[in-house]
C-alpha cells in the first residue's frame, strides 16, 4: 500500500514584512508634499494585527491606504491579507480607517474550501484543523489538481500551500 502523500492549506502573514512596508509609508507620509503638512498619520498595532489610519479628509485617508497597499505589493504581502472597515468619523472633524491583517482560515470558509473540494469529485481526504486544512491522498496528481483548483478560486484572503509530502 503506498503511503499518503499531504499538504497544509494556510492563509499566513509574514509581520516582519508588514511591519517593514507600514515603516515605509511612515517615511513617505513625512516627505510626500502632500501628505507632509496633512496631519495625517497610520498606526500599526502588532499585537492586534491592526492598522490605524487618522487623516483630515477621507481623500487623505484613501491617498495613505494606497501608499501602504503599494508598499505591502512590493515586499510580497497579497492586498487580500488586509481587510479595511469603512471610514469613521473621528474627534476633531478627521477620520480613521481600521485595516485589519487577516491571518488564519476560520471555520466558515474551512468549511466551504472544505465543500468545494469534495464537490471535484477527487480521491483526496481533507481534514479541517484549527485555522488549517490538511488535504491527504494517494496519488502526488490529485493533490496538484487540488493546488491548481484552490489558486483559481478567491475565498476573501490569501491561501499558502505547506508541509507537502
Amino acid at each position: 500500500m503506498a503511503k499518503d502523500s499531504s499538504f497544509d492549506v494556510v492563509s499566513e502573514v509574514n509581520m516582519q514584512e508588514v511591519d517593514n512596508a507600514f515603516q515605509q509609508t511612515t517615511r513617505e507620509i513625512s516627505q510626500r508634499y502632500d501628505l507632509k503638512d496633512s496631519g495625517a498619520t497610520i498606526e500599526l498595532s502588532k499585537g492586534d494585527k491592526l492598522f490605524t489610519v487618522n487623516a483630515p479628509a477621507d481623500f487623505v485617508s484613501k491617498q495613505i491606504i494606497d501608499v501602504l497597499s503599494s508598499k505591502l505589493i512590493k515586499r510580497g504581502i497579497d492586498l487580500k491579507a488586509v481587510s479595511w472597515d469603512a471610514p469613521q468619523a473621528a474627534s476633531g472633524c478627521t477620520v480613521r480607517v481600521l485595516g485589519h491583517i487577516v491571518e488564519g482560515i476560520d471555520q466558515a470558509t474551512a468549511k466551504k474550501i472544505n465543500k468545494d473540494i469534495k464537490d471535484q469529485k477527487l480521491k483526496v481526504k481533507v481534514t479541517i484543523e484549527a485555522d488549517k486544512l490538511r488535504v491527504s491522498s494517494a496519488s502526488k496528481d490529485a493533490l496538484q489538481t487540488v493546488i491548481q483548483f484552490l489558486r483559481d478560486q478567491d475565498y476573501g484572503q490569501p491561501l499558502q500551500f505547506t508541509n507537502y509530502r
